[in-house]
């Protein structure tokens, strides 16, 4: 009976035990609320990796880093020690989606338990430890460049796309780790806490598109990049990788293990 239950496991399930067991103090299967798949059981053995899943991590990889090396040669090529709090922004906005869109991929799917806690220790440590920080800290930066030159803010599409972000970014942290740390004690623990964790899933690949989306508004519209690039480089880093990466992305999703209903 407890294969059987095993092997029923979804996903996102899987991925909530394992979450819930790599916390402090958590050496222990007992308190899990799901079954521990054994090395024999099918759940254990077979690959998740379908025909073209390689090639969309690569090509979601490859083109992140274009748009992050496009970015930090448009800043670091026109005087950025000129330029005030300005290129802290793209720079390190750019490099936080990079972190996300790491964090994405190594949590796509991973058949066995330990490749599955090995990468959703990477996806907390590359989202948590650097790319949350990091648009943090770029937000704070265009604020302040804003407020020394007296420039208004939320003004356009990007500023507006830019400040949604950041405040689901924010609920995302507190619905992700509240559903995992200390046994979802949050939201009750158990059954109801790995619920969340399906949310937090689902309102991440959202946040991730209306993140693309902001870049792009920032890279392709703003006054400044458009000043000081080509035309042929801002569709490249700005419409071209994003929507690559983005495609890639959801390439690799399991819309069947994401069960909600």
């Amino acid at each position: 009976m407890s294969e059987r239950i095993s092997n029923e496991l979804t996903e996102s399930e899987e991925q909530y035990r394992l979450l819930g067991a790599s916390q402090p103090g958590n050496d222990s299967a007992d308190h899990l609320p799901f079954p521990v798949p054994t090395m024999g059981s099918d759940s254990a053995e077979k690959s998740e990796e379908r025909l073209g899943d390689k090639l969309a991590y690569y090509g979601a990889l490859v083109s992140m880093l274009i748009f992050v090396g496009l970015t930090w040669y448009i800043v670091f090529a026109n005087d950025p020690a000129g330029l005030g709090w300005f290129p802290v922004h793209p720079v390190l906005q750019s490099l936080g989606l990079g972190c996300f869109t790491y964090g994405i991929l190594t949590l796509q799917p991973t058949a066995h338990t330990k490749t599955k806690a090995a990468g959703l220790q990477r996806h907390q440590r590359t989202m948590l430890a650097v790319g949350v920080p990091c648009i943090a800290l770029g937000t704070a930066a265009i604020e302040i460049h804003k407020f020394s030159q007296g420039h208004r803010h939320f003004a356009t599409w990007h500023g507006i796309f830019g400040l949604v972000s950041v405040i689901w970014l924010l609920g995302q942290v507190l619905l992700g780790g509240g559903s995992v740390w200390y046994g979802g004690a949050a939201f009750g623990g158990g059954m109801k806490a790995k619920m969340m964790w399906k949310y937090h899933r689902l309102s991440g690949y959202v946040l991730f598109t209306l993140l693309l989306i902001t870049a792009h508004l920032g890279g392709a519209w703003s006054t400044w990049v458009r000043s000081y690039s080509h035309l042929s480089v801002r569709f490249i880093a700005y419409s071209v990788a994003p929507l690559v990466t983005l495609a890639a992305i959801y390439a690799r999703v399991r819309t069947s293990k994401m069960k909600f209903f």
